[in-house]
């Protein structure tokens, strides 16, 4: 599908999209593991912010996609993970993730967040501006490719915290 085809909008998750969310995000992995976290993460307090599980939509309102952006800590600062992004899988190539993740960090930026980290995939989130974490002095609390964590701030202007990523325990790690 071509991006021209389609006039997306984005919106902060409700109460009435969790299980639609966990179908867009069941569908688009090959094990429910992310849409499963999904369902964690929103039931971690110290880690869900509101406003910031981000749905894309269709022209004519069916929900497509899925950004989420929860609490991690650098060396005890705050932080956000970018964790999962899940697109239904006939619309993905079409916008429809990159609208999620634009929406969500306007959305954190205008709440006052500054640094965002994401493990991904290498040629996608450098369009949003996200660079190798290793820059920022910041490292995962496992063995990845450099050029697959990634962080990026949203106030350049701020000092981002360094260190290691404490992930919230929904994760696992």
């Amino acid at each position: 599908m071509s991006t021209s085809a389609h006039a997306w909008s984005t919106r902060p998750e409700t109460s009435a999209d969790t299980a639609t969310i966990h179908a867009v995000n069941s569908a688009a992995f090959e094990t429910p593991a992310e849409a499963d976290l999904v369902d964690a993460l929103r039931a971690d307090t110290g880690a869900w912010i509101e406003g910031l599980s981000v749905v894309t939509e269709s022209a004519d309102g069916t929900l497509v996609g899925h950004a989420l952006f929860t609490r991690c800590h650098v060396d005890g600062h705050p932080a956000l993970a970018l964790a999962p992004c899940a697109v239904l899988p006939e619309y993905q190539g079409a916008g429809a993730g990159s609208a999620a993740i634009r929406a969500g960090l306007e959305s954190a930026r205008a709440m006052g967040e500054n640094l965002v980290l994401v493990l991904g995939h290498a040629d996608y989130y450098p369009r949003f501006g996200f660079t190798p974490a290793s820059g920022f002095g910041v490292r995962a609390p496992f063995e990845v490719p450099d050029e697959a964590m990634m962080a990026l701030s949203l106030d350049p202007s701020r000092e981002s915290p360094r260190g290691t990523i404490q992930y919230p325990a929904a994760f696992g790690i």
